[in-house]
């Protein structure tokens, strides 16, 4: 699950190189986040979870090793994009590849950073992206539908139930609305899976405001209370950031930074606030293992099963698990060691229908 990847895009001089870059340097002066780049355009970032560093100081463990996220910088959308303009096709394949979509948007004025498009208009920029994507998924509609057409002829008894659904997409798609915007029950979306529609991916808007007002953003920016409507029409998260703040922040060791983000009265860097947005987005949570050799944080989606989660660390342990032997982080650090919080009743015996939950330190007991 560490390989879930958000693609960050944007039209041209909003800004989502700058933060981009700030994710990368982040890492390469092994400042706030270790990080490691892949290829010139993935980058690697942990994710900051405060629960490791406590269990590290209780077990004094060895290593400590937090969950991570990747992020993938794609290049260049420009109008015209789903025609093959710019980078258009390769922009397009690089989205079909993520999980999820961070569409940054500018929020900020500033003479000296020219706007493709002459103005600073938010929701003109993201309709932009949105119809570009839009066209790609009807052009992958339109062909599926003729096969469909033939199937249907040669009495494939789905083809006629995907047929239904694909009506109501193309009746969106027409709208210039997204496919995640469209109600459809879960068989339906069963039957559209393979599709990998570009607007089907879950996204969250990152809005770049300036970096003299990246702490009243949220409430006072005119640009982000549109984007926030905006998104409110289709369930989407907003964050706002400011990618320079993220560049000077980037550069600083984590003293300084914490230093840096109080002076400015922020709680979080943007990069963290992105970062628990991406995991909210795609319904991600954490369990924990614990002990002296290592503290771990592990990604898992929610509702994942116990011996699910046991085959996270390894298939054996899934393949023989018996049961799991649970504490919640909160009773465990109440309670001071897992022999007390054993003492009191709060280390819990679970079967393989047990659901997880966040912050379950976990220890699992398997037969092979």
């Amino acid at each position: 699950m560490s390989n879930l990847e958000v693609g960050i895009v944007g039209l041209p001089n909003v800004g989502k190189s700058t933060l981009f870059n700030a994710i990368t340097k982040a890492g390469a002066e092994a400042a706030n986040y270790p990080f490691c780049t892949i290829e010139p355009n993935v980058g690697i970032v942990d994710v900051p979870d405060q629960r490791l560093q406590v269990l590290h100081e209780m077990y004094n463990s060895k290593k400590t090793t937090p969950a991570a996220f990747r992020f993938v910088d794609i290049a260049g959308l420009v109008k015209g994009a789903s025609q093959g303009e710019g980078l258009g096709n390769k922009f397009l394949e690089h989205i079909r590849q993520v999980d999820a979509v961070a569409q940054v948007v500018r929020c900020f004025e500033d003479g000296d950073i020219t706007h493709v498009e002459g103005s600073i208009d938010p929701i003109r920029d993201i309709e932009i992206i949105n119809t570009e994507l839009c066209l790609a998924d009807m052009e992958v509609l339109e062909r599926r539908m003729q096969k469909l057409v033939k199937l249907a002829k040669a009495g494939v008894k789905e083809a006629k139930a995907e047929q239904a659904v694909l009506e109501k997409i193309k009746a969106a798609l027409d709208e210039g609305r997204t496919v995640r915007s469209v109600d459809l029950t879960e068989d339906e979306l069963a039957l559209i899976k393979e599709m990998n529609f570009l607007t089907m991916k879950p996204t969250l808007y990152v809005a770049n405001v300036g970096e003299d007002e990246v702490a009243t953003a949220d409430a006072e920016n005119p640009y982000v209370q549109k984007v926030k409507e905006y998104a409110a029409t289709e369930g989407a998260e907003v964050v706002a950031i400011s990618a320079r703040v993220e560049s000077e922040i980037a550069e600083l060791d984590e003293d300084e930074a914490k230093e840096f983000l109080h002076e400015m009265g922020l709680e979080q860097s943007g990069l963290e606030k992105l970062i628990h947005a991406a995991f909210d987005l795609l319904g991600l949570m954490t369990f924990l293992t614990a002990g002296p050799d290592e503290c771990r944080a592990w990604t898992i989606v929610k509702g994942t099963v116990a011996p699910k989660a046991a085959g996270k660390i390894h298939s054996d342990i899934e393949r023989g698990f018996i049961r799991a032997e649970i504490v919640s982080f909160d009773d465990l650090v109440a309670a001071g060691s897992t022999a007390a919080a054993r003492e009191k009743g709060q280390v819990r015996l679970e079967g393989k229908d047990y659901v997880m939950q966040d912050g379950d330190v976990t220890y699992f007991r398997f037969n092979v």
